[in-house]
């Protein structure tokens, strides 16, 4: 990790938007694939991309969906990607790297959360293998198109805080707890960029992770509105309780802030969070603001990275 946990005082904050973000940045010439680009902070943040002059690929599960939802949005480029199927996340990079063009910009923003046990791949827990082991495998295969200079940012959130890495249990296999499974897939997000950042960064290619803040976007489908009504998130009449929710545009600002931002240039590896480097949070209970010492451990990050290219069979920096 070149550079530590600790606040570099961006001028940004919790309410800035992606489009304050990018205001006067001339992204023209830039190519940047933004997973799920189509749905929630994804679309916000494809459309600021745009805004600001650069070439977007969608990858998106839901073809169809992607394509009504970017009607009308000039510069984008619609490909299917199913992050829970390897297949799929192959077919992609084929299909990409045909294409002979250099990656700028990769946001790893597709991601499901809370829902029901359900197995993928090789009975892989589905949160696990989506939202981290599809990701992983989508870099290491556009590995070639990235090298040179890019950056990497993955969405993770403060919902890391719930659990690290159940290295004894990583597939739930002894019980399913939805928000455990939530939780220790944000860490590997967060550990994902870490070590990453670690091995890209001789061939240009740094790595970031963020928490992008508290938003009500279809990431809550799995949840029902009791549920949310219980965490008070909504009130009984459904509507937005909690003041500290962002809007879909501020919410989109610190991906955005993390893949563009040039006061991070030379920096890499750290979990960011309201358009800033997050402290360590090391209280106890978890405080759920800033990143815990377990998602930012190099150890644990190379760990995990041995462990996926182990259930994924890919690594692009595997020593042959």
């Amino acid at each position: 990790m070149n550079g530590k946990q600790s606040p570099i005082h961006s001028g940004f904050g919790a309410t800035t938007t992606a489009a304050e973000v990018l205001q006067g940045r001339d992204l023209s010439n830039t190519t940047a694939i933004v997973t799920g680009g189509h749905s929630g902070l994804g679309l916000e943040t494809t459309r600021a991309l745009i805004n600001a002059g650069a070439h977007v690929v969608v990858a998106a599960r839901d073809v169809e969906a992607a394509r009504a939802k970017t009607s009308g949005i000039p510069n984008v480029e619609i490909e299917r990607l199913d992050l829970s199927d390897l297949t799929s996340v192959h077919d992609f990079a084929q299909r990409f790297l045909a294409s002979d063009r250099h990656i700028d910009i990769l946001i790893g923003s597709a991601g499901i959360m809370a829902c029901p046990e359900t197995r993928v791949g090789a009975g892989w827990e589905a949160q696990f293998a989506t939202n981290h082991l599809g990701h992983y495998a989508l870099v290491n295969l556009l590995w070639p198109a990235l090298k040179g200079h890019a950056r990497v940012v993955v969405v993770s959130s403060a919902g890391h805080h719930q659990s690290g890495i159940r290295w004894n249990d990583v597939q739930f296999t002894q019980g399913y707890d939805k928000w455990l499974a939530y939780g220790q897939s944000k860490t590997a997000n967060a550990l994902f960029a870490v070590h990453l950042d670690l091995l890209g960064q001789r061939e240009g290619v740094r790595a970031f992770s963020l928490h992008p803040g508290k938003i009500l976007t279809p990431l809550q489908r799995h949840l029902a509105q009791k549920e949310m009504i219980a965490a008070g998130w909504l009130d009984v009449s459904g509507h937005l309780a909690d003041p500290t929710f962002k809007t879909t545009q501020q919410g989109a600002a610190t991906q955005v802030w993390a893949a563009t931002a040039s006061e991070l240039t030379g920096m890499g590896g750290l979990y960011c969070e309201d358009c800033e480097i997050a402290s360590l949070d090391i209280s106890e209970p978890p405080s759920f603001v800033g990143v815990r010492p377990y998602a930012a451990d190099p150890d644990q990050a190379e760990r995990l990275w041995a462990l996926s290219a182990q259930l994924t069979g890919i690594d692009a920096f595997e020593r042959k």
